[in-house]
């Protein structure tokens, strides 16, 4: 590696401004602001919401007249 091109790196202070949480890395700043992080992103805490699919293919049926070829509708 060739001196005097490289940043300086060093561990960084990680603050999320939703929940508080504080942890370390390593990067060129001294401390990082992140809006969301993985102790409270709904996919990591599991509270996420997924949109429901059910329902949609029988509307759909339904609006254009199509028969279940299952139930005999």
């Amino acid at each position: 590696m060739k001196k005097g091109i490289h940043p300086n790196y060093k561990k960084a202070k990680v603050v999320c401004t939703t929940c508080g949480n504080e942890f370390e890395t390593g990067s060129v700043k001294e401390e990082i602001r992140v809006d969301t992080c993985s102790n409270c992103h709904p996919f990591y805490t599991g509270k996420q919401q997924h949109a429901q699919a059910t329902g949609r293919v029988e509307r759909f049926r339904r609006r254009y007249g199509i028969k279940n070829q299952n139930n005999n509708d």
